[in-house]
């Protein structure tokens, strides 16, 4: 599910602003894999702050520059892609292999080893006009737009996640016994394990709020920040507090809770940190 939300990307900006080679093919979607590029080495949360470069040729865009973090990087087979084009940012569905696009080897990540993640060189590339999403310097608006859904899905993914961890840590407590009796009966474990499962119905609610919004055609980018802040803080308190539950044994990979704990602290990183959340939310207040 985690690899699935980059990978809806691409569609996401092709089906909101209407332009994509497969857009009188809509079941082509279903047989591709997709990445997102936006980040650079100097301009991930700043996404204004990119240099990639789109100049316009007689034959299309030239697209030359660095970009970071790529979804699928190497494996997809297109990519949102965002660049310059003069002053203003453009999104681009750019083809996964066309000569002009180069890609370092994946990162050693802690986790999320379901998605490949890479560096991308444009050196030269030519893409037709065809692959221009929206109009020239919507890029931003749609970047942002996507956002706003894929946050609503990393909320999902961090609440089936946390709820994972509960499950463990419950029933490794109903089966653990010390000091005579059952560790889930200790007042002490007994708590934290309520202040889980507490966390994981909040995370659950508040991404439902904004989904049921977003079904209803409302604006919800607020409530996708905070879905995401809600849900990816709880996923790793409660991963955490898994492997607490679980002692050593929580700390070896003969359980699961480790890995939930590891692969829940990139949900408080990507789709914008939850710093950025909170000025997502503070400026939406604001207004």
């Amino acid at each position: 599910m985690i690899a699935c939300c980059p990978a809806e990307r691409p569609r996401t900006c092709s089906r909101s602003y209407g332009r994509s080679p497969t857009r009188n093919s809509p079941r082509a979607w279903t047989k591709l894999v997709g990445g997102y590029s936006l980040s650079e080495p100097h301009a991930g949360s700043d996404a204004a702050a990119l240099k990639c470069r789109a100049e316009r040729t007689t034959e299309g865009y030239r697209i030359i520059g660095t970009k970071a973090w790529i979804t699928h990087g190497g494996k997809a087979d297109c990519y949102a892609l965002f660049a310059r084009t003069g002053e203003d940012v453009s999104c681009f569905l750019a083809p996964g292999r066309i000569d002009g696009l180069t890609f370092d080897r994946p990162e050693q990540k802690m986790g999320l080893h379901a998605i490949p993640t890479t560096m991308a060189h444009w050196d030269g590339a030519m893409l037709e006009p065809g692959r221009l999403i929206g109009a020239e310097g919507q890029g931003l608006p749609i970047a942002f737009s996507a956002l706003d859904a894929g946050r609503l899905g990393i909320a999902a993914v961090a609440t089936g996640l946390a709820q994972a961890a509960l499950d463990a840590a419950v029933a490794y407590a109903q089966e653990r016994t010390a000091f005579g009796r059952r560790i889930a009966d200790h007042q002490g474990l007994g708590f934290l394990l309520a202040d889980m499962a507490a966390a994981v119905d909040s995370a659950r609610a508040s991404y439902l709020d904004a989904a049921r919004r977003r079904d209803a055609r409302r604006p919800y980018s607020r409530l996708a920040s905070v879905a995401k802040l809600v849900a990816t803080d709880a996923a790793m308190k409660v991963t955490t507090d898994a492997v607490q539950v679980l002692g050593g044994a929580g700390y070896t990979r003969d359980f699961p809770v480790e890995r939930y704990m590891r692969e829940a602290k990139v949900m408080q990183i990507f789709e914008g940190t939850n710093q950025i959340q909170r000025l997502v939310i503070s400026r939406h207040l604001a207004r």
